[in-house]
């Protein structure tokens, strides 16, 4: 059941959401080569305790860290660990704070320094990706419509479109409805309609759209071994257009 939120709701939402973002700004503060994940980890949740929130992640399922910190291959539920980051290397981070009975969800890809422009390109679209997705959800537009722009925008450069996870509502629950997909057919499934808060995150690979999740049961790669690019938005629909809930 999609749940629409209430102005005063959508206002508890947003500081959720904008603890959720600058969580990702401390994270960048620190995204250097030889620091840990852990640690990364440790300075996020320390930023979200100190705002008022708890760690959207943490425990959720049985996830054991406040973020999900994913390295290179690694496209999603990366679990922060002592590997050291290094001079190339990118960094998916995933985070979410739970604030006052609303949870806020966002991710950003970074790079350790510099890397290849091959590697460039794909961060680069992906994030434009995100904002054609976006672009679609407006009132009287179905989910298919944004899950079709994504897929449009990264198909025209090859990029492989990771199929067995998709964005999701957002709001009281971590995940709600509806599933948004990042591949799909304009003019199906939900109506989108005033209220309604969905997080949009396309997670695209260099190569293939396969994945293989981990035997630890989260830490999920590609199955060509080439990188994966995540970027995600909690995004509210409006009468007056898309809100970005998790602006930066």
């Amino acid at each position: 059941m999609i749940v629409l939120k209430t102005q005063t709701e959508l206002e508890t939402m947003k500081k959720a959401c904008k603890i959720s973002a600058d969580a990702l700004n401390v994270a960048e503060e620190w995204i250097k080569p030889d620091i840990t994940t852990k640690e990364i980890d440790r300075r996020i949740h320390d930023f979200i305790i100190k705002s008022g929130a708890t760690p959207s992640f943490l425990n959720y399922m049985g996830y054991p860290a406040s973020a999900c910190i994913s390295v290179n291959d690694v496209v999603i539920h990366g679990i922060p660990s002592n590997y050291r980051l290094k001079e190339g290397d990118i960094v998916s981070i995933d985070v979410g704070a739970y604030y006052q009975g609303f949870h806020g969800d966002n991710a950003y890809t970074f790079i350790v320094g510099d890397t290849s422009d091959e590697t460039k390109a794909l961060l680069k679209e992906t994030q434009a990706s995100l904002m054609k997705g976006i672009e679609q959800a407006i009132v009287g537009n179905r989910i298919g419509d944004i899950s079709h722009a994504v897929e449009t925008h990264v198909s025209q450069f090859g990029y492989g479109i990771v199929r067995q996870f998709v964005g999701h509502g957002v709001g009281k629950h971590l995940h709600e409805d509806p599933e948004v997909p990042n591949f799909g057919r304009p003019g199906r499934g939900p109506r989108l309609v005033e209220g309604m808060t969905i997080a949009i995150e396309p997670m695209i690979n260099l190569k293939g759209d396969e994945v293989k999740v981990m035997p630890d049961g989260w830490t999920t790669k590609t199955v060509s071994g080439s990188v994966s690019a995540h970027f995600e938005h909690t995004i509210a629909i409006t009468k007056n257009g898309p809100v970005i809930l998790t602006v930066r």
